[in-house]
């Protein structure tokens, strides 16, 4: 059932849509299977790239640090906030069915800002954690203890799930009586408006206030957080101590580049300056491309996590 078809409180005709076709990649055609292997390929690194780096942090007993504890956490929200989406894409490539309910639709919705907000704030925790240990070095431990760690990583999980819930259930309460063909690759807002009947503004502000407090007000918190680390870090005596410090934040502050910069132009930019096709790349980015490399960015910039991948793979 595509449409549903009634009559509202004062007598008039409405029709509701209960189905979406998500449009995704279907202007190529030719590109399906390629496109299906590829996805395929992106999706199997992060689980298998994120997954080590769970079971290493957890392990290896070098590695039982808060540092390494928050690496682990966002690893596995990495995996998760990926599963949201590529699953259901590989399906669509696959099949060429493309449909999805609109309570499946508001699910795939709800998920994906709970844990994109998650995602922000464990990001600000990390660089809170890297404020401590290199600003505060003596009190580190005493500060980060297991328990408040633990209460960081609940916090980054839980703060935002009454809003987000809140916020997808005004964009699902419009009516949606028109066109049922969602130009994207999953159901997000920006789409799912320009499919709405009526007046969308008010809502519309609202995800951009929401988007604001769950990425803008974390990001500059990270932003303060690494201003106070280099300017302590540049009153090191020692090259050596000021590259090490270096080091140890910069494989984060990448991954904040990626996840912020490619998150920030899709639901912050003015609705008139979107195209489908960058919206599409973009999103890619933020929810597929980042998870991907971030095992990498953290092994390959990590002594630490070298050292605890070759001592948990053989040669």
């Amino acid at each position: 059932i595509v449409y549903t078809y009634g009559k509202d409180n004062e007598g008039k005709n409405f029709t509701t849509v209960m189905e979406f076709i998500l449009l995704g990649f279907s202007d190529l055609p030719n590109l399906q299977g390629f496109l299906f292997g590829i996805f395929s390929i992106i999706y199997l690194n992060i689980l298998i790239g994120n997954g080590l780096l769970i079971v290493i942090t957890k392990i290896d007993s070098t590695l039982q640090t808060p540092m390494y504890f928050f690496l682990g956490q966002f690893s596995f929200l990495e995996i998760c906030y990926t599963s949201v989406t590529l699953p259901r894409m590989l399906v669509d490539l696959y099949s060429q069915k493309r449909t999805i309910s609109l309570v499946a639709c508001a699910v795939q919705t709800c998920f994906l800002y709970i844990l994109g907000g998650a995602e922000c704030l464990l990001l600000t925790v990390m660089a809170y954690d890297r404020y401590v240990a290199i600003c505060k070095p003596l009190y580190y431990l005493v500060i980060m203890n297991h328990k408040v760690c633990i209460q960081l990583v609940m916090a980054s999980w839980m703060t935002g799930v009454p809003f987000l819930i809140e916020e997808t259930y005004q964009i699902f309460s419009l009516n949606f009586c028109g066109p049922n063909k969602i130009n994207h690759i999953f159901c997000d807002a920006p789409p799912l408006f320009q499919l709405a009947c009526g007046e969308t503004y008010k809502i519309e502000v609202s995800v951009h206030v929401i988007a604001l407090l769950f990425g803008i007000i974390p990001f500059l918190l990270i932003l303060t957080s690494y201003v106070k680390i280099i300017t302590t870090i540049l009153k090191l005596p020692s090259t050596s101590g000021r590259s090490k410090a270096f080091s140890t934040c910069s494989s984060h502050l990448i991954v904040v580049a990626l996840f912020y910069g490619s998150a920030c132009i899709v639901y912050l930019q003015p609705k008139s300056t979107q195209s489908a096709g960058s919206g599409k790349l973009l999103a890619l980015f933020y929810t597929t491309v980042t998870p991907m490399f971030n095992p990498l960015i953290y092994s390959l910039r990590n002594k630490d996590v070298i050292a605890a991948l070759r001592k948990l793979l053989p040669k």
